[in-house]
């Protein structure tokens, strides 16, 4: 097994994100992805409103997708360089298993917009930390393909938006420990300010 699972605050401590390019077979099965999935799907979600949904892409998918890149690279910038198209093309074909999350939102809700994202987000880092639980790692990304609208159009339809490509595999080299943020700048302690007591 490639992670500590020795605890859940050990597993969740050891997570990491691999870079995609470093990602190789073996990726999930189709019952450890069906799980992975699950979990993913086991999120805050304020409403009950699922404002996300999971789009697999197959192997034998990867190079249809890829041509989807390119195509809408190419008609939005003409002048593309050869090393702008094959970095697309490397984009599409990375790790064994890719899985777009897609932000789906209600706008005819109640809840906020701003809630619904946050709830898109909580999806994707769970996933991530299923993935790292079944002795995996997974790369969020997002760049040009996650903004262009072509692209976003042969998964869904406005006002859904590409949330990130998840990939998902076994990383063919250590994962590499990144810089940590400064948690005594990160965190602290609120106090009422003692001027805006009043009494009831």
């Amino acid at each position: 097994m490639l992670n500590d699972t020795s605890s859940p605050l050990a597993l969740l401590a050891t997570r990491r994100s691999g870079k995609p390019r470093d990602l190789v077979a073996p990726g999930p099965d189709a019952d450890q992805l069906a799980r992975i999935l699950l979990i993913a799907a086991r999120t805050p979600d304020h409403g009950k409103l699922a404002p996300w949904r999971f789009v697999i892409v197959g192997a034998d998918q990867r190079a249809a997708l890829s041509r989807v890149i390119v195509d809408a690279y190419r008609a939005e910038r003409p002048q593309a360089s050869r090393t702008e198209i094959d970095a697309l093309d490397q984009f599409a074909h990375q790790a064994p298993t890719l899985v777009v999350v897609m932000a789906s939102p209600r706008p005819d809700s109640h809840i906020p917009l701003w809630e619904q994202d946050l709830s898109v987000g909580a999806a994707c880092m769970n996933l991530l930390h299923a993935v790292h639980a079944q002795g995996f790692a997974g790369g969020w990304l997002t760049g040009w393909p996650s903004y262009s609208d072509a692209v976003r159009d042969t998964f869904g339809t406005a006002p859904e938006r590409i949330a990130g490509f998840l990939f998902i595999g076994t990383p063919s080299r250590a994962l590499d420990e990144r810089p940590r943020p400064d948690m005594a700048r990160l965190v602290s302690t609120w106090t009422a300010d003692p001027k805006q007591d009043s009494t009831f």
